[in-house]
């Protein structure tokens, strides 16, 4: 498959269609029935607000399992109980997850519970109710971001205008190397963030096909900020 026009029925990447764009550039649905179980046990307003938490972090737990799939790895001598061998680690300098301020928080738990040791960064953007552009109002990242692999997180990517902003910031702070996970895109917002940045992949557990004029995903569900922390 390779454009975006069919949600596909397993999880697997969908090749950009620039031919001009970097090959591991791709956008990856992952349908796995547990996740698409409890994404719609998310979904339901009838969820209250402690399992919708307990959910998106057990979300992004299985979603980290398939955004990490091509870390580096090498091998190092150990000794079990039985005998010495030679056995596979990950390599390099340790994972940054940058969380867009405020639902991204959601994420980071669950991802951290599978990456203990990944360093944390912070956007903070909100999006202006007449324009739907972001403005940032918040920006803390580890002094060596520019060395490390980044995944950024943010449940829903709606106008996709947040994370462009996002990804705009991180690249002028000297990254090279990015993935975007989120729980929800809608397809236009995820064509304007494939757009813009290319070269960035992306993992979600759901392509939803619309924006309602509040540039809410449709049927998306709801403010994920607001469902996590119990707020209006």
């Amino acid at each position: 498959m390779n454009d975006l026009s069919a949600v596909p029925t397993a999880a697997q990447a969908i090749a950009d269609t620039d031919a001009e764009s970097s090959p591991s550039a791709m956008v990856m649905v992952v349908n796995h029935p547990l996740v698409q179980h409890k994404v719609t046990l998310a979904r339901s307003e009838d969820t209250t607000t402690d399992n919708f938490r307990r959910l998106v972090r057990e979300i992004s737990q299985l979603l980290t399992y398939e955004a990490t799939r091509d870390l580096a790895m090498e091998t190092i001598a150990i000794k079990t109980p039985i005998a010495p061998m030679v056995s596979p680690v990950l390599s390099g300098k340790k994972l940054c997850l940058v969380s867009i301020l405020r639902a991204g928080n959601g994420f980071l738990d669950g991802m951290l519970d599978l990456l203990p040791a990944a360093r944390v960064g912070h956007i903070g953007l909100y999006r202006d109710p007449e324009t739907l552009e972001p403005i940032e109002y918040y920006f803390k990242m580890p002094e060596d971001i520019h060395e490390r692999m980044v995944i950024v997180v943010d449940p829903m990517l709606a106008t996709g205008n947040s994370a462009i902003a996002a990804l705009n910031r991180l690249k002028e702070a000297g990254v090279t190397t990015m993935k975007y996970v989120c729980l929800i895109a809608s397809r236009p917002g995820l064509q304007a963030l494939r757009a813009a940045h290319p070269d960035v992949a992306i993992v979600t557990a759901a392509i939803d096909e619309q924006l309602n004029e509040h540039g809410y995903i449709v049927p998306g569900l709801g403010d994920a900020g607001d469902r996590l922390y119990g707020t209006k």
